[in-house]
């Protein structure tokens, strides 16, 4: 007889915790699954896609005062800053070099041209010879004159004797001594030298007027040559190029005893007592700029200084619309041309209005659809923008107060409706 285990064996009953444990594991693995199931359904209800919340930034929208304005760099130039040009071909002679300091009316150049000085000496001989023509009409006219009123007189005494004439006839005709032809003869006298009085009173008017008519001509030749020479003058005056006030002499443009042409470049002079700051500026917020806009203006030490629009260019070019900002008041000490400046200019302020962050979300879509934050969810919900600023923008509808919106990274979205933000 073979012995076994059966002696050791011993009954034992099941209990209800071992049951449990049995069924652990399975229940855990099946409760992962349902979970699993339920956040893929959840996933699927809530979007076609998901994305990394980190890739997206959101904005709450608020209510405030929109502050629209505009920042940009620019560059410092002179607001006065003149060139100097030859006004006639020579040899220039330079008298300052470039970075001098001038005061108003120093000489800075002189250019040498023969051919205009030779032409003021012509100019003014021919002067010369007009107002000694001019001379010798007035004293002509005084002759003319003083004949005319010679010839007068005489006639006037002719017709007095031809009157005396006939006033004795008449004497000798009324007592018979004197004939009937004699006395007609007489009164034919008289009558002859009135019509001589008369000729010779119009002829003196007729001479009086000629004369003086070409003495007048021959003054006004005379005048007109001494504008001529007047002109001739000014241009030999400008040979000598002066400083139009006081400054800085900037760029010397022609060297030293060189032959220059009529209308070149010869040097510049800045005015040092007052700048301005050329900016260029987005062609979109041109047609905002307005001259007489505030403006403030920062140096590389950060302090601001107040500043106004005071030009706009009416072209544009490249994108962009060149303005000027002139300083209000007192302007920063030690500036120079071309030195970097940032500028901020203050449009308008828009009270108690809807805004949000301004993003890509702007441009995107022509702002017409932004992404809306629902839980984990960003809903594609149709919106109308206003006025935009550099940083912010207006909400005019299809936003309330605390809604989030995704203001940068929905172009990854593309145009799903919802998507999910993990």
């Amino acid at each position: 007889m073979i012995r076994d285990t059966s002696a050791q064996d011993q009954s034992v009953t099941p209990t209800r915790a071992a049951s449990w444990r049995r069924w652990r594991w399975p229940a855990l693995a099946a409760l992962v699954l349902v979970a699993g199931i339920g956040l893929a359904a959840q996933s699927w209800l809530a979007g076609s896609r998901s994305f990394d919340r980190a890739r997206v930034r959101i904005a709450e929208v608020k209510r405030g005062d929109l502050v629209r304005d505009i920042a940009a760099d620019g560059r410092v130039i002179a607001a006065n800053s003149p060139i100097l040009y030859a006004i006639s071909a020579g040899t220039v002679d330079l008298k300052v070099v470039a970075g001098d300091v001038v005061s108003q009316g120093q000489e800075l150049a002189v250019i040498d041209s023969p051919e205009l000085r030779s032409r003021l000496a012509q100019e003014q001989t021919t002067l010369a010879g007009m107002e000694a023509e001019a001379g010798r009409a007035a004293l002509d006219a005084t002759l003319a004159r003083a004949n005319a009123r010679k010839l007068t007189d005489q006639a006037e005494i002719d017709r007095q004797a031809a009157a005396r004439e006939l006033e004795r006839f008449q004497r000798g005709f009324d007592g018979g001594a004197v004939p009937q032809v004699n006395l007609s003869k007489a009164q034919d006298d008289l009558k002859k030298a009135d019509i001589q009085l008369q000729h010779a009173h119009q002829d003196a008017g007729l001479q009086g007027q000629g004369a003086d008519l070409d003495a007048r001509n021959k003054r006004l030749l005379a005048e007109r040559q001494k504008a001529v020479v007047v002109e001739v003058q000014r241009q030999v005056d400008a040979l000598t190029l002066r400083a139009p006030f006081d400054g800085q002499v900037g760029q010397v443009q022609a060297a030293q005893h060189t032959q220059v042409i009529a209308n070149a470049p010869v040097l510049g002079v800045v005015d040092l007592s007052q700048f301005e700051v050329e900016i260029k500026v987005p062609e979109s917020f041109a047609r905002d700029l307005a001259i007489g806009m505030p403006a403030q203006l920062s140096s590389g030490n950060g302090q601001p200084f107040a500043g106004a629009i005071s030009a706009v260019s009416p072209e544009v070019v490249n994108g962009e619309v060149t303005a000027r900002i002139r300083f209000s008041s007192t302007q920063p000490p030690g500036l120079r041309q071309s030195q970097r400046m940032s500028a901020r200019v203050l449009l308008d302020t828009r009270r108690d209005v809807l805004k949000l962050e301004r993003g890509p979300f702007v441009e995107q879509s022509g702002g017409r659809y932004a992404y809306v934050m629902d839980g984990r969810s960003a809903v594609r919900r149709p919106v109308q923008l206003g006025v935009s600023s550099l940083g912010e923008v207006e909400v005019l509808s299809g936003l309330k107060p605390g809604d989030r919106v995704v203001v940068s990274g929905s172009e990854l979205f593309g145009d799903a409706e919802r998507v999910t933000l993990n």
